[in-house]
């Protein structure tokens, strides 16, 4: 698939946040990365450090294939996969329109999906690989308004985890990354995306707490750096027997516990204290 000097990988949502850093973080390990966004310009600080950047909205079936027929051509496929390409779409289920759930479900399950099955026979090909990918605690717990972010999360969890079984056959490795909170753009997407739907209305209240929520949690430095993901990223990747699943990052491994260990009520009670 590749040739024996340089092993090769492929970053999705590279343009900032946690994609950008875990591009770095293989790029000084050596690897000759791709970075894939809807904005090339956005990964210009990535391809001054020698990545090659593609453009691709991966909602779009067809930036998908253009994107793995050029790698394909440039390097026989990829040794690392990173689907870390993602949004949380927040709001009632009663106020959120199915097409905006679709377009969740596509840009965090099925895009991963697709890039996934087109990366795959060359990786069965070389006999080896690693599929990372980038969930979130949100994909063991649950948030007042983030019914369908949850969903894609905690289909994603599940998908995975299939995945892995059918793969290991083949000497193909699937990790899943849990982040926490993380100083990304999530927080202020996610509140705005509330405010926009439910500002007024039957759910005003709930939108405004969560909102409020929201934002007092991200962008004020009480969040995990991105670039704590990318080293577990780096070293799941070098590692001769990963995980199967890394928490990682503020809150991450104690809300999972919570939610395991404390049961159903106790965690809604816990989640309606920080209204």
């Amino acid at each position: 698939m590749n040739s024996n000097i340089q092993p090769t990988a492929l970053v999705t949502g590279a343009s900032s946040g946690m994609g950008k850093s875990i591009a770095k973080r293989l790029i000084a390990d050596g690897y000759l990365v791709y970075v894939a966004a809807r904005s090339v310009d956005k990964m210009a600080d990535l391809a001054a450090l020698g990545a090659v950047p593609l453009a691709m909205d991966i909602s779009k079936d067809a930036e998908i294939v253009a994107t793995v027929a050029t790698i394909t051509e440039r390097s026989g496929g990829v040794d690392v996969l990173v689907n870390n390409a993602g949004y949380g779409l927040y709001g009632p289920v009663e106020e959120i329109e199915l097409d905006d759930a679709r377009y969740q479900f596509e840009v965090n399950v099925f895009g991963p999906a697709r890039l996934t099955q087109l990366l795959l026979p060359a990786m069965r090909a070389n006999g080896k690989g690693t599929i990372v990918n980038i969930t979130s605690m949100g994909g063991k717990i649950y948030t007042v308004l983030g019914a369908w972010y949850h969903a894609t999360k905690h289909a994603l969890e599940g998908w995975s985890d299939s995945l892995r079984l059918e793969l290991e056959p083949f000497g193909i490795r699937v990790v899943v990354i849990e982040p926490g909170l993380i100083e990304t753009g999530f927080g202020a997407a996610a509140s705005r995306g509330v405010l926009d739907r439910s500002a007024n209305g039957a759910y005003a209240k709930v939108a405004q707490s969560v909102a409020g929520s929201i934002e007092r949690s991200y962008g004020h430095g009480q969040g995990t750096d991105p670039s704590v993901i990318a080293d577990v990223v780096g070293d799941a990747v070098k590692s001769v027997r990963p995980k199967t699943r890394y928490a990682a990052g503020k809150y991450a491994k104690m809300m999972i516990w919570v939610r395991k260990w404390l049961g159903d009520r106790a965690f809604d009670r816990l989640i309606k204290s920080q209204m």
